[in-house]
This record gives C-alpha cells, structure tokens and sequence, in this order.
C-alpha cells in the first residue's frame, strides 16, 4: 500500500485526486479511514457543507472500524458519496458524474476582472517584443487567452526572468509551437521551482494546476511573480536613500528586517506626513479607498502635474480618476482603474504605489546619509547562504513567511515551525510564545527549546545558548540553519526505505551515489569530495543529470567549462536543468563556481533525492538503450512509459509526505560545522 511506484493515472482530474490520496498516508506509509476527516474538511467541494465530526460520522456509517486501511478506489467511492451528500444538502439533483466535470472548473474560486486585466497589461508590456512569444502577444483581456497561453509553461518561465534576471537560463525551457505533455510538465516543473527559488508561496500549487491552467492558481502565481518584481528595489541594498527613513543605526537594523511592502508603507508615510497628511496608510485597501492619500503623496512628490481639484471634489470616482491621470504624467504603468481605488484592491493598490516609488522616491541624495547605508557590512557570503536558508524555509510551507532570517528568526518562533516541519512532533508548543512577543524573557524561552531540539537531534551546538539566537549572532544562526538543512535532506532521504532500508545517510552516501550514477553510464568523471575544485566547470554535475535522465542535458548547449564566462554558462544551465528535472535547489551559479561544498552537497542531494523516487527501471541507467542525446527536445521515456505522472510532484526537497517518518535520530559521519562561541 505505501508503495505505487508504475502507477498511471491518465485522466486529470483523477490524477489530482489521487495526489490528494497519497498526500494522506501516515507514518507508517498507509492511508486510514481516520485520515480522511480532516483532509476532506478542507476540500473546497465538502469544507462549505460538512464539518470534520460530521464527515467521520458520515464514514462511521460504512466503516466499523476507523483504523481500516484503504485503497484509492475506496478513497474515491468515499469522497463520491460526500459529494452526493453535499448536493443533497443543497437540493440539489447533480449526480456524482456532475462534479466530475465540475472540479475541473473554477466555480468555488471567483477571480479578479480587474485583476487579470492588470496582469495581461503587464504582461504585454515587459514581454512583448519577446522573440518566442511576441507572435502571441498582446493579449486581450477580455477574453481567456491568457490562461491558454499559460498551459505549455513557457510564458511563466519568461514572467520569472523579467521579475528577477537570470533566475532561469532559457535554454532549459522547452520552446515550440506544439509541445508535448513530457515537455509542458518539464516547464512547469521548471517554472514551480524557479517560482520558488525567488521566493514565490506554491505550496498548494502542482504542476498539473499550471497544466489545466486553472484560472484562480495561475493568477495567484503570476500575482507573486510580479510582485517580486515591483517590489525589488525595496531594500538599502539597491536603495540605499531609504536611509532617510530612519534616524539612528537601530532603526536601520530594523527597515532591514522589515517585508517590502512594509518598507513602501513606511516609505509612502514618510512623505505623507511631510505633506501634512494626518491618518497613518497601515494597508493598501481601506486606507486607500477615499484617494486622499494618494493625492497628498502625488501632490508632494510631483507637484507640478498637481491640481487643486483633486482634493477639493467630493465625489470618490472622480478624484479617482484625478488621482491616475496624475500618475499618468509622472510617466507611471496603468496598474489599477478608479474602481479599483474605490473598492481597496490590495494587490493593485501596492502594484501602484510601487510603480510610484520605482517612478519617483522623493528621498534625499544627501551623500552622508547614503554612505552611512552602504557602511553596513554586507559579507557576499553571509549573504548568498542567507539567501538560500530564507527560501529554503519559506519553500516548506510553514505559516510564518520569511523576508530577513537574521532578523526574523530571532524570536525562534520560525526555527520552531522549521523544526516541527523537520521532526514532527519535536516541539512542545504549550512551552512555544507565538508572535507578536512583547517580553524579551520570551523570545529566549523559545530559542532555548530550539537549542534543545537541536542538541537532541545531535547537533553540534558547542556552548550555545538561546540567547546568542536572540542577539542575533550571524554565524551561530547560519551555522545552525545548516545542519537543520541538511538533516532535513539526509532525513527524507533515509525515509525512501527501499532503497536505504531505513538506515542513517551520510555524506559519503551521497558522493558515492553521483560518482556511481556517472560511472554506470561509461564516464569517467568523478567527485572527491564535495570541496573537489574540479567540480567548478560544471561537467561533472551535468552528467549527473544526464545519468539520472538522458533526454533533459543537451550536450549542444554545454561548454568545456574552461573561462570563468564558460563556467558561468554550464553552472546557470545546470541549475535550470535540475529544476526542470524536478529538483528543489536554491544554489546561485556562483556556488557551484566556486564550488562552495555546503551548497554543492545539497545540489548532489536534491539530484538524488529525485533519481530514487523514480520508477526502480529508471533508478539504473542504460547507456545502450537510452544514450544521453544532444537533442533537447525530451525522448520516449526508456520503460516507454509517460514519466510526467510517473514522476508526479515529488520534487521537493522538502518535509511534505517524506518526513511523515522522521524522528530524532543521530546522523552520523556528518561533517557538521562546530559552534563554538
């Protein structure tokens, strides 16, 4: 039962359904009637008509006893029937076939005209001269081109690109006018984990949403994406006149802390108050509505496309459309209309003020002040790990999202959510203080149960106390969210059991698989160790990758790896390969250049997290039948199988269904960093 490895599910939404079933399975790798109740009582079809007592009430009925384990057709016959029951509730007279066809719609999910039509502008405007997709561009709003669009993956890749430069190398995406299933589910898988890798939420979002290109998910993803882009120069590292908005070196501290659109609320405060506004901006919807706001902030900032008409109407719709035309002279995008301003769209109301600050900051060039802000010491190498441990956290679904680990883990209510994630059931939440955290004495009661959590997971925490947490201590921090990572990675990878049949993994594990996956199809490269400096072209990484799947590496697109341009371009290709293979990584090109060993272990992990699941025909290679072939267009898969649903959304190297077995064990052989203050 905990094992379905060849199973093939062809039809979509049978496919969703029977994802959600294995999402299920316990500790044991098995799925219950006890745990169905609290997952169908979120499902949108049944959580409007059934609480979780009246749904196992409803499955008592036919089932004696509640620990009886079941199968997927059980599952289903189980959740038809709710669904019947739900209707009958209703009044309705739909028969179970009905909601067949009707969870493939979006009539629980209601989306944004407005919205959707901001989106498609943006899009036209940043991707229209695109040379693949300016055939298929612009877009017309009315109509549901956009979702079409959105089905062979490609356009999402793009939007990436443009939200944060370089994050995809678009060699890796698959672009033709006619794609088929393996390569649409290559480029949402590639799209997903890019989406991840800049810091996007796609916990509840699969590859085969992207695929169906269901309305409400495809929005909310491209809502993200730009976002993150709009938002990217709020920060004192590409900005460094915010400065102005605090007066001392604590208060820095603080504006380094703070989410973006904190720092665009603090920003449009700022001027507000120089304006003479009196109301403090705490959002962007209700605090908006009157367009007040927005006209002292435009009036302060350009004051000569001002007009005095814009505060003296009473009528919200025309100071509304004041408002933008206003905008519309100071050079700024259409990111919102005046019923948008009326009815508090968030989302559309920060796409314009962040278009308003990108157009025009009002803040002070004053040379002193912004010496004082890049005086603050930025380590490149404090950075990038950073970096990679913040989306790394926020990828694992916890319900804290992470903007600055430095600042935002130091009440340790994150490092508790991350650990619970890591090893259920390894917090005791009654001792936990969840945030706000008003007493300081609090905050190091919860850095204290982190430090004993990771002690009992046998960390190497050398004379480490909460405290240090509290204070803030980089290297204690990045020192401990390192052996939280990779416990976290060796861990899912010891639950795979039939492979590691429940033993430890080491380190040498791992370098021992990738040096016999590239051995076992007739190479000769191999790896000394995760510190091996020859490691820094690339080659090796990409045979890998080759190893595990032949048809992803296009041998056309490789370089000798000899220039540091060269390495630049093998190292860029290497992590879009893997993302599209279905690898979780957050490494930048630059670690594997510089084949900096912590990020180049979880590389090698992530590979090989994703090879073990497959099928056991594909955990072998064939270098006879199935060669790796300089054509990147994907092959037949080498059992002739359609591997997109073989692989399913199993990717992540995170704690979902693999960690559900974890519990505290030692790791050993693991060349854990020694903190020692």
């Amino acid at each position: 039962m905990s094992s379905f490895v060849g199973v093939l599910v062809s039809d979509p939404w049978l496919q969703s359904q029977f994802t959600q079933f294995l999402s299920m399975r316990n500790q044991s790798g098995l799925v219950t009637v006890r745990d169905l109740p609290p997952v169908m009582a979120k499902l949108n079809a049944l959580s409007e008509r059934f609480t979780e007592e009246e749904i196992t009430r409803i499955l008592r009925e036919s089932c004696s006893d509640m620990n009886d384990e079941i199968d997927f057709e059980s599952f289903l016959r189980a959740y038809l029937n709710l669904q019947a029951q739900a209707t009958a509730k209703l009044g309705g007279s739909k028969t179970s076939s009905a909601f067949l066809k009707a969870t493939t719609t979006t009539l629980l999910h209601t989306i944004s005209e407005s919205e959707k039509a901001s989106y498609v502008g943006h899009i036209n405007s940043y991707l229209g001269e695109d040379p693949f997709l300016k055939k298929y561009l612009p877009i017309d709003p009315a109509t549901n081109d956009l979702f079409d669009l959105a089905k062979d993956g490609v356009l999402l890749c793009k939007l990436i690109n443009v939200a944060v430069p370089g994050t995809i190398d678009e060699r890796a995406i698959n672009t033709k006018r006619v794609l088929n299933p393996w390569e649409r589910y290559e480029n949402h898988t590639l799209c997903l984990n890019s989406a991840k890798a800049i810091g996007c939420t796609v916990v509840n979002i699969g590859t085969q949403d992207l695929v169906e290109a269901r309305p409400h998910l495809v929005l909310g993803l491209i809502s993200q994406i730009i976002k993150i882009q709009l938002l990217a120069d709020l920060n004192l590292k590409k900005t460094p006149q915010l400065v102005e908005l605090v007066d001392d070196s604590k208060d820095v501290e603080e504006l380094m802390g703070l989410a973006p659109e904190k720092v665009l609320l603090r920003w449009m405060n700022f001027h507000l108050k120089k304006a003479g506004y009196k109301k403090p901006i705490t959002n962007f919807s209700s605090d908006v509505k009157d367009g007040e706001a927005y006209a002292f902030l435009l009036n302060v900032l350009a004051p000569e496309h001002c007009s005095p008409s814009t505060l003296d109407t009473k009528d919200p719709t025309e100071r509304a459309k004041l408002i933008l035309e206003h905008a519309e002279r100071m050079n700024c995008k259409r990111y919102l209309t005046p019923k948008d301003i009326i009815e508090g769209s968030p989302n559309l109301n920060l796409a314009f003020v962040a278009q308003v600050f990108h157009q025009r900051n009002g803040l002070s060039t004053d040379s002193k002040k912004i010496s004082f802000a890049e005086m603050i010491p930025d380590d490149v190498q404090i950075s990038r790990e950073e970096r990679c441990f913040r989306l790394w956290i926020n990828s694992l679904g916890t319900s804290t999202y992470v903007n600055n680990v430095f600042e935002d883990v130091r009440n340790g209510w994150v490092l508790l959510e991350v650990l619970d994630k890591v090893s259920p059931g390894s917090v005791n939440w009654k001792q936990a203080t969840k945030p706000p955290i008003k007493m300081p004495f609090r905050k190091v009661e919860n850095c204290n149960q982190v430090v004993r959590i990771g002690k009992h997971l046998r960390f190497s925490l050398v004379n480490v106390a909460g405290n240090d947490i509290v204070q803030g201590n980089k290297k204690l921090i990045l020192a401990f969210l390192w052996q939280l990572m990779r416990f976290n990675m060796l861990q899912l990878l010891k639950n795979l059991r039939f492979h590691s049949q429940g033993k430890e993994m080491t380190d040498a594990d791992i370098l021992n698989w990738a040096n016999n996956k590239v051995k076992s199809t007739g190479r000769t490269s191999q790896m000394e160790s995760f510190k091996d400096k020859s490691l820094s072209n690339g080659i090796f990484f990409l045979e890998v990758l080759s190893a595990v799947e032949p048809r992803v590496v296009n041998w056309n697109l490789v370089t000798k790896g000899e220039s540091d341009e060269e390495k630049k371009l093998n190292s860029t290709y290497i992590i879009s390969v893997a993302r599209k293979l279905g690898c979780s990584v957050f490494l930048l090109p630059e670690d594997i250049m510089e084949v900096n060993q912590k990020m180049i272990l979880t590389l090698t992990a992530s590979i090989m997290y994703w090879s073990l699941q497959q099928p056991v025909e594909e955990s072998h290679s064939f270098p006879d039948e199935a060669p790796a072939t300089p054509d990147a267009s994907p092959s037949p898969s080498v059992n002739g199988e359609d591997d997109s649903v073989l692989a399913g959304d199993i990717s992540n190297l995170t704690i979902k269904d693999a960690a559900s077995d974890t519990t505290p064990t030692q790791v050993e052989n693991m060349d854990t960093p020694v903190i020692d203050l």
